[in-house]
């Protein structure tokens, strides 16, 4: 269930309908953008502590209860960024503030550095800028991308009989990727990521989100990315550190902000749901900052 204050909202855009949750409007504007194969509930813990925020965190497209991207489309952060933008744009919001977790992070990263005349702040939870890939790597992965494609049609997918089920299962898929999530945490997600069908339940994010990204960028690349935020940024990182972010690599990220600052405290990938009013205290004083 959305936290108190929180209620649906939708809006058509020109990547497809969008749908998510927002607070009520006063004080300053922030999009929130969960992570990967999360939703809009990633931000359910928080809203609850965010006083005196305007949130708006949709479902990223292909996500929760967001239209799913046409057939042929690729689900690429380039995409991404012009589905945040085409949000704010819906939303008559010129000048706005980002909170991502993860991918969310990530994307957020991305239209900061893109869009320095519409970004006032940014708070980043657990990534900063993107996955990197080595340049020798660039034909294999386009390969394997292709083929994963190629598989995946006509693939069937999953039905959970009950959500009990898909929400162990949930906290299993995170385990095995070093994110341990907490069952309540699990509970939140699954509940808004899963469609109704004959005997039981099934996801509702797109099945070609799960597909290996045809191209990344080089880690210059993304120094160079992350050197050209010009916003405030405040950079939130769990210890320890995931796997595909080793602690030295994000300190080094980190330090490239040219108006950013780094805090690591002790917790789980998902800690903005496990921690709620620590992080929501971190997220409140440095939107509120003038």
């Amino acid at each position: 269930m959305p936290a108190r204050g929180l209620h649906e909202f939708t809006l058509d855009t020109p990547t497809g309908r969008i749908a998510g949750l927002r607070s009520q409007p006063g004080g300053p504007r922030v999009i929130a953008l969960h992570g990967w194969l999360d939703n809009a509930a990633s931000f359910v813990p928080l809203a609850e502590h965010l006083h005196g925020i305007e949130l708006v965190a949709p479902d990223l497209p292909g996500h929760g209860a967001s239209a799913h991207l046409a057939p042929g489309a690729d689900y690429s952060f380039a995409a991404a960024v012009n589905a945040v933008l085409d949000v704010a744009d819906a939303l008559g919001w010129e000048r706005f503030s980002l909170l991502g977790h993860s991918m969310g992070a990530g994307i957020s990263s991305l239209v900061a550095a893109a869009c320095p005349q519409r970004v006032e702040r940014l708070v980043a939870i657990e990534a900063l800028g993107a996955l990197a890939e080595v340049p020798e790597r660039t034909v294999s992965r386009l390969r394997e991308a292709i083929a994963a494609s190629r598989a995946l049609r006509g693939k069937s997918l999953r039905v959970f009989p009950d959500l009990a089920i898909a929400i162990r299962a949930r906290m299993a898929a995170g385990a095995q990727v070093g994110s341990r999530l907490e069952e309540r945490a699990a509970r939140l997600l699954v509940e808004r990521g899963v469609v109704p069908v004959e005997g039981g339940f099934t996801w509702s994010s797109d099945p070609r989100l799960t597909l290996p990204t045809m191209q990344r960028m080089t880690e210059p690349q993304i120094r160079d990315l992350v050197s050209g935020i010009e916003c405030p940024t405040r950079v939130i990182f769990a210890d320890p550190a995931q796997p595909y972010l080793p602690d030295p690599l994000r300190r080094e990220r980190a330090a490239l902000l040219p108006a950013g600052e780094l805090i690591v405290i002790d917790g789980g990938h998902h800690l903005h749901m496990e921690q709620p009013d620590r992080i929501a205290e971190l997220v409140v004083a440095f939107l509120n900052a003038r």
